[in-house]
Protein backbone atom coordinates (compact mmCIF):
# COMPACT_ATOMS: atom_id res chain seq x y z
CA UNK A 1 0.00 0.00 0.00
CA UNK A 2 1.53 3.37 -0.83
CA UNK A 3 1.24 6.48 1.12
CA UNK A 4 1.11 10.14 1.42
CA UNK A 5 4.61 11.57 0.65
CA UNK A 6 5.26 14.69 2.05
CA UNK A 7 6.99 17.05 -0.95
CA UNK A 8 10.26 18.39 -0.45
CA UNK A 9 10.64 20.37 -3.80
CA UNK A 10 10.50 17.15 -5.76
CA UNK A 11 8.17 16.01 -8.61
CA UNK A 12 6.28 13.30 -8.36
CA UNK A 13 7.01 11.20 -10.70
CA UNK A 14 4.35 7.95 -10.90
CA UNK A 15 1.84 8.41 -13.17
CA UNK A 16 -1.37 7.34 -10.64
CA UNK A 17 0.25 9.59 -8.45
CA UNK A 18 -0.68 13.61 -7.47
CA UNK A 19 0.10 16.33 -5.89
CA UNK A 20 -2.22 18.42 -3.71
CA UNK A 21 -2.07 21.78 -1.72
CA UNK A 22 -3.11 20.77 1.61
CA UNK A 23 -4.80 23.24 3.46
CA UNK A 24 -7.06 23.62 7.02
CA UNK A 25 -11.00 24.83 7.73
CA UNK A 26 -11.33 24.61 11.76
CA UNK A 27 -9.35 21.31 12.77
CA UNK A 28 -10.15 19.80 9.16
CA UNK A 29 -7.74 18.89 6.73
CA UNK A 30 -8.71 19.81 2.86
CA UNK A 31 -6.89 19.01 0.15
CA UNK A 32 -7.33 20.64 -4.19
CA UNK A 33 -4.97 19.55 -6.88
CA UNK A 34 -2.07 21.86 -7.16
CA UNK A 35 -2.36 22.31 -10.78
CA UNK A 36 -5.12 23.96 -10.55
CA UNK A 37 -3.51 26.62 -7.49
CA UNK A 38 -2.10 29.58 -9.04
CA UNK A 39 -0.96 31.50 -5.83
CA UNK A 40 -1.75 31.73 -2.00
CA UNK A 41 -2.05 35.37 -0.58
CA UNK A 42 -1.75 36.87 2.73
CA UNK A 43 -5.56 38.17 4.07
CA UNK A 44 -5.82 41.51 3.32
CA UNK A 45 -8.39 44.25 2.32
CA UNK A 46 -11.16 43.03 1.02
CA UNK A 47 -14.30 44.92 -0.66
CA UNK A 48 -17.85 43.25 0.11
CA UNK A 49 -20.09 43.30 -2.77
CA UNK A 50 -24.05 43.94 -2.04
CA UNK A 51 -26.42 41.16 -2.45
CA UNK A 52 -23.80 38.19 -2.49
CA UNK A 53 -24.17 35.28 -1.13
CA UNK A 54 -23.03 34.61 2.49
CA UNK A 55 -20.56 32.47 1.44
CA UNK A 56 -18.87 35.53 -1.25
CA UNK A 57 -16.54 36.88 1.69
CA UNK A 58 -15.98 39.77 -1.03
CA UNK A 59 -13.54 40.65 -3.71
CA UNK A 60 -9.80 41.27 -3.93
CA UNK A 61 -8.11 43.50 -6.72
CA UNK A 62 -5.41 40.94 -7.95
CA UNK A 63 -2.77 42.79 -9.93
CA UNK A 64 -5.81 44.47 -11.41
CA UNK A 65 -8.18 41.69 -12.12
CA UNK A 66 -11.51 41.43 -9.99
CA UNK A 67 -10.86 38.15 -8.20
CA UNK A 68 -14.16 37.02 -5.40
CA UNK A 69 -13.28 35.62 -2.77
CA UNK A 70 -15.42 32.42 -1.42
CA UNK A 71 -15.24 31.21 2.50
CA UNK A 72 -15.49 27.74 2.37
CA UNK A 73 -16.63 27.57 5.76
CA UNK A 74 -19.50 28.94 4.92
CA UNK A 75 -19.95 27.32 1.36
CA UNK A 76 -20.08 24.20 3.08
CA UNK A 77 -22.68 25.45 5.09
CA UNK A 78 -20.80 26.29 8.82
CA UNK A 79 -20.80 29.53 10.25
CA UNK A 80 -18.48 32.45 8.53
CA UNK A 81 -14.65 31.84 9.21
CA UNK A 82 -12.71 33.78 11.54
CA UNK A 83 -9.77 35.51 10.39
CA UNK A 84 -6.40 34.65 12.13
CA UNK A 85 -2.99 34.86 12.04
CA UNK A 86 -2.76 32.63 9.48
CA UNK A 87 -5.61 33.03 7.57
CA UNK A 88 -4.90 32.96 3.55
CA UNK A 89 -6.20 33.13 0.00
CA UNK A 90 -5.99 30.23 -2.28
CA UNK A 91 -6.14 31.75 -5.76
CA UNK A 92 -6.75 29.10 -8.19
CA UNK A 93 -8.02 29.06 -11.61
CA UNK A 94 -11.33 27.71 -12.40
CA UNK A 95 -12.71 27.15 -16.43
CA UNK A 96 -15.73 27.73 -17.73
CA UNK A 97 -16.92 27.07 -21.46
CA UNK A 98 -13.29 27.09 -22.32
CA UNK A 99 -12.85 30.67 -20.22
CA UNK A 100 -10.29 31.14 -17.59
CA UNK A 101 -11.58 32.31 -14.58
CA UNK A 102 -9.24 33.10 -10.93
CA UNK A 103 -11.26 32.84 -7.83
CA UNK A 104 -9.92 33.25 -4.23
CA UNK A 105 -10.91 30.43 -1.34
CA UNK A 106 -10.41 32.19 2.59
CA UNK A 107 -9.06 29.18 4.36
CA UNK A 108 -7.43 28.80 7.62
CA UNK A 109 -4.02 27.99 7.08
CA UNK A 110 -2.22 26.76 4.44
CA UNK A 111 -0.01 23.50 5.38
CA UNK A 112 1.88 22.16 2.60
CA UNK A 113 1.81 19.97 -0.77
CA UNK A 114 1.70 15.92 -0.93
CA UNK A 115 1.64 13.66 -2.98
CA UNK A 116 -1.57 11.02 -3.20
CA UNK A 117 -1.57 8.30 -5.44
CA UNK A 118 -4.60 7.60 -7.33
CA UNK A 119 -5.10 4.28 -5.21
CA UNK A 120 -4.88 6.10 -1.51
CA UNK A 121 -7.98 8.10 -2.17
CA UNK A 122 -11.40 6.38 -1.49
CA UNK A 123 -14.59 7.04 -2.67
CA UNK A 124 -16.52 9.83 -0.78
CA UNK A 125 -18.30 8.73 2.47
CA UNK A 126 -22.01 8.54 2.83
CA UNK A 127 -22.13 9.85 5.83
CA UNK A 128 -20.71 11.29 8.87
CA UNK A 129 -18.91 14.61 7.05
CA UNK A 130 -19.04 17.58 7.94
CA UNK A 131 -19.28 18.72 3.78
CA UNK A 132 -21.55 17.49 1.48
CA UNK A 133 -20.69 14.43 -0.20
CA UNK A 134 -20.92 15.80 -4.16
CA UNK A 135 -18.42 18.19 -2.65
CA UNK A 136 -15.92 15.62 -2.05
CA UNK A 137 -13.79 13.99 -4.51
CA UNK A 138 -13.01 11.72 -2.05
CA UNK A 139 -11.12 11.09 1.30
CA UNK A 140 -7.02 10.43 1.44
CA UNK A 141 -5.41 8.90 4.78
CA UNK A 142 -2.88 10.67 6.48
CA UNK A 143 -0.87 10.22 9.54
CA UNK A 144 -2.25 8.87 12.52
CA UNK A 145 -5.41 7.60 11.58
CA UNK A 146 -6.77 11.16 10.33
CA UNK A 147 -7.96 11.65 6.85
CA UNK A 148 -7.46 14.70 4.13
CA UNK A 149 -11.20 15.46 2.47
CA UNK A 150 -9.97 15.98 -1.52
CA UNK A 151 -12.32 18.32 -2.52
CA UNK A 152 -14.44 18.15 -5.94
CA UNK A 153 -13.79 22.02 -6.59
CA UNK A 154 -15.88 21.95 -9.94
CA UNK A 155 -19.04 20.43 -7.87
CA UNK A 156 -18.12 22.47 -4.51
CA UNK A 157 -17.42 25.53 -6.42
CA UNK A 158 -19.92 25.32 -9.42
CA UNK A 159 -18.21 27.09 -12.18
CA UNK A 160 -21.28 28.61 -13.33
CA UNK A 161 -22.49 29.59 -10.33
CA UNK A 162 -18.79 31.23 -9.23
CA UNK A 163 -18.89 33.05 -12.80
CA UNK A 164 -22.17 34.57 -12.51
CA UNK A 165 -20.50 36.04 -9.41
CA UNK A 166 -17.59 37.17 -10.95
CA UNK A 167 -19.53 39.09 -13.96
CA UNK A 168 -22.04 40.85 -10.65
CA UNK A 169 -19.31 41.46 -8.65
CA UNK A 170 -17.48 43.17 -11.28
CA UNK A 171 -20.44 44.74 -12.69
CA UNK A 172 -21.30 46.25 -8.87
CA UNK A 173 -17.81 47.49 -8.14
CA UNK A 174 -18.10 49.49 -12.12
CA UNK A 175 -21.07 51.09 -10.66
Amino acid sequence: MAAISHLRGEASDTPDTSQYLTFMLGSDVFAMDIRTVREIIQYGTMTTVPLMPTFVRGVINLRGAVVPVIDLQARFGHPPASVGRRTCIVVFDAVRHGERLELGLLVDAVSEVVDIPASQIEPAPSFGTSVRRDFIHGMAKAAEGRFIVVLAPDKALDVDEMAALCEVSQDALAA
